[in-house]
This record gives structure tokens, sequence and C-alpha cells, in this order.
């Protein structure tokens, strides 16, 4: 009988919370919409084009229920507190147009629907670590980065890509604290652009992606803390040289480019051996690259010199 070793990362199927017991998500989410303002409805995302899960990606947890992975979000545009969700709300998912441009042959705007249809759409469960230490478990609904990257075709000479976030003063109190550098950069390598777990979200727990979880499209780096994984993206940039990023800028003492998940590394002003799983309090251990080093660790062979981690 062959002998099946799974990842640490991955988990069958039964350890799975089943999306039906997730805190009947569909009667919340309704009441919540009641509550909000009138122009929630205003420029409302569609559904999501039919998908299926890869079950290659796992979580290796039970899924953060729904209610609270959408109720307790950073997302400075919005506010520099955890409950942003309600103001997020009136911001319009549609219409929302993505450029690519930079060092590729291909340079593209599209309207999002229009780069949906062209796209491998599928769900996966990742982990999501925030550099704060607490946790989610959440159920993406998206492509791959490497597929859009495919479409519009980087140069040999470009080596990093920059993710900007839109920048929408009419329902983005945020931006009033201009102190802060924006519009909100973060950036990565084209190594890690084209890694087969960097994700670019539309959807979470089977409906379009909320405003406060970075609607219509963001992108996700599981293996890093969640500052780097930028929300509601509207320019991709590839360029050569190595961006400035929103974080990086404010506090580069304690916010590096790399921003890898390591239990071993402190941040400057607190641990980061455990992490408290949003819902359930649970304090559990962190694990090194969030659980997906197998994927990732060979990326940062030869940068021994850099600061990986935080």
């Amino acid at each position: 009988m062959p002998i099946i070793h799974r990842p640490g990362w991955n988990a069958p199927e039964s350890q799975v919370t089943p999306q039906a017991l997730v805190t009947g998500r569909r009667a919340l989410m309704a009441s919540a919409l009641l509550a909000a303002p009138a122009a929630a409805q205003v420029g409302a995302a569609p559904p999501l084009p039919a998908h299926t899960r890869n079950e290659r990606f796992q979580g290796g947890r039970a899924l953060t229920a729904e209610r609270e992975a959408t109720t307790y979000n950073n997302f400075y545009e919005f506010g520099s507190h955890k409950g942003i969700w309600r103001d997020a709300q009136r911001m319009a998912r549609r219409p929302w147009r993505l450029q690519v441009d930079g060092m590729v042959e291909n340079p593209r705007e599209f309207d999002i629907d229009d780069l949906i249809r062209l796209m491998p759409v599928e769900e996966r469960i990742y982990r999501l670590r925030c550099v704060e230490a607490w946790a989610m478990t959440v159920p993406w609904t998206g492509f791959p980065l490497r597929a859009l990257m495919e479409l519009v075709r980087p140069l040999s000479s470009g080596r990093f890509l920059a993710f900007q976030t839109a920048q929408l003063p009419a329902v983005m109190p945020g931006l009033r604290q201009t102190w802060f550098p924006w519009p909100h950069v973060e950036a990565c390598t084209i190594a890690e652009a084209m890694n087969e777990l960097t994700f670019m979200p539309i959807g979470m727990y089977g409906q379009p992606l909320p405003q406060q979880n970075g609607g219509p499209l963001r992108v996700v780096f599981p293996w890093k803390y969640g500052f780097k994984s930028g929300k509601s993206i509207v320019r991709i940039t590839v360029q050569e040289q190595r961006p400035n990023t929103f974080w990086g800028t404010i506090q580069p003492q304690e916010y590096g480019f790399w921003a890898n998940v390591n239990p071993a590394v402190a941040h400057p002003r607190w641990s980061q051996a455990t992490e408290l799983l949003i819902g359930t309090r649970e304090r559990v251990p962190t694990t090194i690259w969030n659980g997906y080093g197998e994927w990732v660790a060979g990326m940062y062979q030869g940068l021994e010199g850099e600061r990986l981690f935080v």
C-alpha cells in the first residue's frame, strides 16, 4: 500500500469545516447589507463565474467564519481601525479597470469582467497570517497571477511587479491622512509573481470579494505577512528596479521588502512565535513560511544576506 506524506499545510477535506456550517453566512451577509447605506448597492459585483475548488490547496485548519473574516479588516484607505467594513461598502466594485504596463510585451488595460473571462478561475483555501500576529483561513476564488503574466509577457529586463491600490477620495476617508505615502503600493519579484501559490482573488466564501477584503481584485501571497497582499488593485507595473512600498517607506526599520513568515524572527515590537486565530481566539504556533515552505523556500536561495523575514 502506498504511503502518502501530506505537506504540513495540507489537510484532507474531512478536516475542513463544511461551508454550510460556517455561521449561516447568507443570512448574516443579507442582514449586513440591510444595515449598510443604500449606496452599498451601487456598482455591485456580478456573481462569480462557475468554478470548482482546487483540492491541491488546503489551509490545514477549519475555515474562519465568514462573518469574522469580513468584519475584521485592515484597509488604511478606509481608516486605521479594524471595523472599516461598513465604510467600505460605499466603494463601487463596478465598473473597474486594471492596467498592466511597464516592461511587458503586451501592455493592456482590462475591464475586470473581460479579464475574469480570460482567466482560469478556481477556489483555493489559504491561510492568511497578519504581521500583527493574528491569522485566518479563507476560501478564495480567483486565478493564478502567473496566468495574467503569461498574457502580458514580461520582458527579461522586468524583475519586479508593483501593485497599486485605488485612490477614491469620495469614499475612502483614510486618504485624508496626508502623512501616508499614497497611493498604496506593494511589490514582489517576477519569481514570486510566477510562483504557483500567488493568487489574484475576485471572491471569497463563494461570493464576490467584499470591498473591505480588497474587492473587486487583490493579490495574495500566502507565505508572506498579509500586508504584502495588496487590495483593490487598479494597476500592475513590471519594472527593473525594486519599487518603494507603502510600509517600507513609512517604517523601513519594521517592515522589509520580503516579509516572509518566520516564527523565529520577531517584529521589533512583538513576538511572531504564535498567532491568534480570529473567531476562535485560539493561540497556536506560527509555522515558518506560513506552512508553505516546500513551495517557496527555494526562491530565496542565495539571498541569505537579504532581510527575508519582517
